[in-house]
């Protein structure tokens, strides 16, 4: 038995001596699909982030909301039936409704020179959100070029830090109302003067992010690998500021709304031919003594609560389902 089993043993050797190479081996293949396959992942970030929002209900109720506000905000001046925010109306006699309260004429009622009260506040509050819109998108563009300048690029850290240090010593408050006093009033005014410093705020926090991410391995890796800086900054470093930004950007056009408010209360606002939130407080406030005519201050500033309110829960619920340590 030992024998046949040395005989077998010797015989396999013999045939594996004579077989060719390719006979033994099989190379594999590389194809393209089969391994972007290997290498597919069904996990969305918007999508993860979208989700994660919707379970915040409150926020979604507030959105749904201020979707709709938007909107009405924008289509009211082309329904039927509107008046001019700035007409002065009068009646069959030539008389002024002054002061008229809220009935079916006039909704919301009118102020003390005439004008439909309904029609200032859409109009009034169009022109607050166009303000706090572009002084957000204009401090977002500023503040995060330069915050991620002044965080990734070490040279530059000493002169940004001492430019920080200037514009932030200088009180807002006192910019405001310098730009508002020299410039003539209008909307590009205070957009340019809450712009001026406003964005440094944005820079710094941003600079402080990417000072926490700027050398953890992987970015450490694609500078080894002699990846572009401007690849680096998009790719690996922005995605992970989606969060702060939002929050950022979300708290800003309430701030700027105020800003109006508290620009135009101390008389250096836009004229009263620009209707904006602002201007209708200012004006109601003055009546606040007068019970029958608290509606005046009471109606624009329930849409001023309001928009302030939801931008600022939004915000939050919004960063907290973009923030990448709740996708783990």
């Amino acid at each position: 038995m030992m024998k046949q089993f040395s005989y077998r043993h010797a015989k396999e050797s013999q045939l594996m001596d004579h077989m060719e190479e390719s006979d033994l081996f099989t190379f594999a293949e590389f194809k393209e699909e089969e391994a972007e396959r290997t290498g597919y992942s069904n996990y969305s970030y918007w999508k993860s982030t979208i989700e994660a929002f919707f379970k915040n209900r409150g926020a979604v109720v507030l959105l749904v909301f201020l979707i709709l506000l938007l909107i009405f905000t924008f289509i009211q001046p082309y329904l039927p039936g509107q008046y001019d925010p700035n007409k002065i109306l009068n009646d069959a006699n030539g008389m002024h409704y002054r002061n008229v309260p809220p009935g079916k004429v006039f909704l919301l009622g009118t102020n003390s020179i005439g004008q439909d009260l309904w029609a200032r506040i859409w109009a009034g509050t169009r022109t607050s959100l166009l303000i706090g819109i572009l002084v957000a998108i204009a401090e977002a563009i500023i503040g995060i070029s330069v915050g991620v300048i002044w965080g990734y690029v070490r040279k530059a850290d000493f002169i940004l830090t001492e430019i920080y240090n200037i514009i932030d010593n200088i009180p807002n408050t006192i910019i405001l109302i310098l730009i508002s006093y020299i410039l003539k009033p209008s909307v590009q005014t205070l957009v340019f003067a809450m712009c001026l410093t406003g964005w440094i705020q944005m820079a710094r926090f941003i600079r402080n992010q990417i000072l926490i991410i700027r050398d953890r391995d992987y970015n450490v890796a694609s500078r080894c690998l002699g990846t572009p800086m401007g690849r680096i900054i998009i790719k690996n470093l922005l995605p992970y500021l989606v969060s702060v930004i939002m929050l950022r950007m979300a708290l800003t056009i309430p701030a700027a709304i105020g800003n109006e408010v508290f620009i135009t209360y101390i008389g250096l606002g836009l004229p009263v031919d620009i209707p904006s939130l602002g201007n209708l407080i200012n004006e109601g406030r003055v009546l606040i003594t007068s019970a029958a005519l608290r509606y005046q201050l009471i109606y624009p500033t329930i849409i001023l609560s309001f928009v302030t309110i939801s931008f600022y829960i939004i915000g939050n619920a919004f960063s907290d389902a973009a923030d990448p340590k709740n996708h783990v």
